[in-house]
């Protein structure tokens, strides 16, 4: 296999999206991802599942795309048995990821501290709402809890009586894009140190991160910021404008990307001096975005964008999903690709959005069915036989 992370093995115990989609993009890169779900298999399973448009026999959208390139088994972890079989799955793995509430897996004895017994070098990671320590780490969470907590959606939208939160769960995939990075240091951590440890990733951290410099604004000046649409707090025009059959953006951030819209649009309302310079457009920063959106009415998005792009000026169209998914670029770098399943229909999703010059194969095996993987995972890693494997399916350690 021509992946980076080819010989590193994953236990996935993740569930609906952070957690997921952290494991997705490791098994995407190589990680050899083994999925243990319960017996009655994991909670995403089922979300639409029996939706006709977002389903392929059984299987919704959110599993088939976040349970690519995973090998799966069920085991009871609650019984004593189970539990020793996961243990001696832990002996022979490099990471275990979970996205349970905090304090589960401690309950479930299966965080840093039991493991660690198991196999000293065992890398473990955590993803929850708040973190795993601290007053608010109880606090129950999911991907709109994290967006309100963290600030973020506070400067989302029109004004500040209508918050809005960001239409990609940027909450859960947040955390599960940090997640990966955790993983990451730690395993590199554990090339030189040759021991293990365990990484704790908070939702909420990962949204205050993610105010960046938008914080330090709010400590330098003591105000908090207000949400102005897609428009810009210090470059003008730097906005959305509708179009005669869309819309379009445009990034004005020097003064010589002004002079050339200013040839584009042949607004002679800007041919004042003080527009020359970025302080005054702000100044008149409602005039300039209203003249503009009355001129880019005047003809379609794709008019503009050429117009735009031969005075190369910032500029994009607010793309539909049809229009993104279809975009020349996005599909010459496989942003689009190849979903099967196990009945050999197939449907398309994202790509892996990590590209490297060497070991950079890319490859998507489909989204296991419950179980699929439990015989050929036990023969592979433990040797049993089937007769070893009956006996536990009959027990109901593993299903």
């Amino acid at each position: 296999m021509n992946k980076p992370l080819a010989g590193i093995r994953i236990l996935d115990l993740t569930h609906m999206l952070s957690g997921p989609f952290c494991t997705m993009t490791l098994a995407d890169l190589g990680a050899d991802m083994i999925k243990v779900e319960p017996l009655q298999g994991e909670g995403t399973r089922k979300l639409l599942a029996t939706d006709p448009r977002n389903s392929i026999d059984g299987m919704g959208a959110y599993f088939i795309t976040l349970n690519r390139n995973k090998r799966t088994m069920s085991i009871d972890l609650k019984s004593e048995a189970g539990l020793e079989l996961f243990y001696d799955l832990v002996k022979t793995s490099d990471v275990v990821i979970n996205n349970f509430a905090a304090g589960v897996p401690s309950k479930l004895k299966i965080d840093y501290d039991h493991l660690s017994k198991v196999n000293p070098k065992i890398i473990t990671c955590s993803i929850t709402g708040f973190g795993e320590q601290g007053p608010g780490a109880n606090r129950p969470a999911f991907d709109q809890v994290a967006q309100a907590f963290g600030g973020g959606m506070s400067i989302t939208g029109s004004d500040a009586a209508h918050p809005m939160r960001a239409g990609i769960p940027i909450g859960d995939l947040g955390g599960g894009m940090f997640g990966v990075m955790g993983v990451m240091a730690a395993i590199i951590e554990r090339d030189r140190s040759g021991v293990g440890q365990h990484v704790d990733i908070s939702m909420l951290d990962v949204q205050i991160s993610l105010l960046n410099y938008m914080a330090t604004m709010y400590f330098l000046s003591g105000d908090d910021p207000h949400p102005i649409g897609n428009s810009h707090f210090v470059h003008v025009p730097y906005n959305s404008y509708p179009t005669s059959d869309g819309h379009l953006v445009i990034c004005v951030i020097t003064d010589n990307f002004w002079q050339n819209l200013k040839q584009v649009v042949h607004c002679p309302e800007f041919d004042k001096p003080e527009y020359d310079g970025q302080p005054g457009r702000l100044a008149d920063k409602d005039f300039i975005d209203g003249t503009l959106a009355e001129a880019f009415k005047t003809n379609t998005t794709d008019f503009w964008l050429k117009q735009l792009n031969e005075k190369r000026i910032p500029a994009a169209p607010v793309n539909t999903f049809s229009r993104a998914l279809a975009d020349e670029q996005v599909q010459h770098r496989n942003m689009v690709v190849d979903l099967g399943h196990a009945s050999g229909r197939s449907t398309k999703g994202p790509g892996n959005p990590i590209k490297l010059s060497r070991t950079n194969e890319e490859s998507f095996t489909p989204a296991p069915q419950l179980g699929e993987n439990t015989n050929e995972l036990m023969a592979e890693i433990f040797g049993y036989d089937q007769a070893r494997i009956d006996e536990l399916k009959a027990a109901g350690v593993v299903g």
